[in-house]
């Protein structure tokens, strides 16, 4: 057997394990092998944690940082993402078995939102406030919340984070990362990058371990200030809940069951690639798939049979192949999850296009793959249709017109993000206003940037994420009042 890596959390500036010295094994999704050890955090390991961020938020050099000075660590935090994107992307595939051409470009783009929210720490600005009250001058301030937690889920943790911290840091937070106890180690590996930018110690820290043990400790934990998690719509209800009764911050940013609509005038060839991308990426394990393909009556047929002829091309493998184009599934747990789907759809009468089960190949034989699987003739009621499965699974809807193709988008509890595909650009302003979603695309899917505001309608969440709308959500408004005249106005009227 080969050795494993041992990752090791960062507290205040220190690398330890956990209280009481209990490892989580990390395993290879390609391998099906444990590869690394992370630490087996518990409760006094929470407050360890959250102790050593709040006294980095209250004393010592971070408060008394300048927004520039803010700015320039997470510049230098950029440019290090960039050097060092290579060996991250490795340890992040080995870790959840995504592809290492996807996952090496994410890291590099990482270092996009460092520089963006680095240059835009010392752009956070109050205003003064023209009031009605004489000889008083009033002001606004923003401000940070304090210590934040970071709870980020087993599909793309560093991504995720970046999403998360950048924001954070630049509105002057500090910070406690809890990583999924799937896919700890490339956080845990990226704390070295936050050492040598020159974080002073304690701003940012992680905890690993099970959230059934630790998570609600860490959400109630009297001195957390903020929470922003990424994950399932029922956990996220539950740390809604938990934050609640501390009357703390939340930024929530969950499931999506999201429509890629394909209308009869668009061009054909291209939705289909887009339809491919939007659920077969990373294996479908992703808030923003295009797990459902809504498509026009008039090119029904067509479309069926394009797109289950192209998905039967996808090379399955390992992912660190550069010919790879779908990978295993991250866990065993959601490798379970969804073969029992595959089951609940064929039992609702959804026809099988593709797939339906694993591959048999003899290479394969060790890692947790499922098919590409296509289902056909599904109705936006059945299970398959409603639920989130995170996996490659896409189903089929057809629709007749413009109004039953919002229907249908829009009959879902979720609202993270959807997919036009037409060649009728007052079609496409119109579906775009009339689509209960976050995010639109028009003729493309997946795009994202550090530049523009993400997150959901309905119990897809809370709150945004990227753009300047980010930092907002790790800032609070302070306003002032001075008194310009001699005297105390009446102390028994309210002015």
């Amino acid at each position: 057997m080969a050795e494993r890596v041992r990752f090791e959390n960062v507290v205040d500036g220190v690398r330890l394990g956990s209280a009481d010295g209990r490892w989580i094994e990390s395993a290879n999704p390609f391998t099906g092998k444990p590869w690394a050890e992370v630490p087996h955090c518990g409760l006094d390991d929470v407050d360890r944690a959250v102790d050593a961020a709040h006294k980095a938020f209250v004393k010592g050099p971070w408060p008394s940082m300048t927004a520039s000075a803010r700015g320039k660590l997470l510049r230098r935090l950029g440019d290090l993402i960039e050097r060092d994107a290579a060996r991250l992307a490795e340890i992040e595939v080995k870790d959840n078995g995504k592809l290492l051409a996807e996952m090496a470009g994410q890291v590099r783009y990482m270092a996009e939102w460092f520089h963006y929210f680095g240059g835009l720490a010392d752009k956070i600005e109050g205003g003064v406030i023209p009031t009605d009250k004489p000889d008083m001058f009033t002001y606004t301030k923003r401000e940070p919340l304090g210590v934040v937690v970071c709870i980020t889920p087993w599909n793309s943790p560093l991504l995720l984070l970046t999403w998360k911290l950048a924001p954070a840091l630049a509105a002057g937070n500090t910070i406690v990362i809890k990583p999924s106890e799937f896919t700890s180690c490339s956080t845990l590996a990226f704390m070295d990058l936050i050492a040598e930018a020159g974080f002073p110690q304690g701003v940012v820290n992680t905890l690993t371990g099970f959230g059934s043990e630790i998570g609600t400790a860490l959400v109630e934990h009297p001195k957390v200030a903020k929470v922003a998690f990424t994950g399932g719509d029922a956990t996220g209800a539950s740390v809604y809940a938990a934050a609640a009764r501390g009357i703390k911050h939340v930024t929530l940013e969950l499931g999506g069951k999201s429509p890629n609509i394909v209308f009869a005038d668009a061009a054909i060839d291209d939705a289909v690639k887009g339809a491919i991308s939007g659920i077969f990426a990373a294996s479908g394990q992703t808030c923003i798939a295009g797990s459902r393909l809504l498509v026009q009556r008039a090119v029904y047929d067509e479309v069926c049979e394009k797109v289950a002829s192209f998905a039967a091309t996808a090379r399955l493998g390992d992912p660190m192949d550069s010919g790879t184009q779908v990978g295993p599934i991250t866990t065993q747990p959601q490798r379970r999850k969804v073969l029992d789907y595959m089951e609940v759809a064929r039992g609702e009468g959804a026809r099988c296009l593709l797939g339906g089960g694993t591959p048999d190949r003899p290479d394969l034989k060790d890692g947790w793959f499922v098919e590409p699987t296509i289902f056909a003739d599904v109705s936006n009621d059945m299970r398959i249709a409603r639920e989130e499965v995170f996996g490659p699974i896409l189903s089929i809807i057809p629709f007749e017109d413009d109004e039953e193709a919002v229907e249908i988008a829009n009959d879902t509890i979720y609202g993270l993000a959807s997919g036009v595909w037409t060649s009728n650009i007052r079609r496409a302003f119109t579906m775009a206003d009339r689509i209960r979603a976050g995010t639109v695309w028009v003729n493309t899917y997946r795009a994202v940037s550090y530049l523009a505001p993400f997150g959901g309608y309905k119990k897809s969440g809370i709150g945004r994420e990227s753009g300047q709308h980010a930092i907002d959500e790790y800032l609070q408004t302070k306003c002032v009042w001075i008194n310009l005249a001699e005297g105390v106005p009446n102390p028994f009227v309210l002015r």
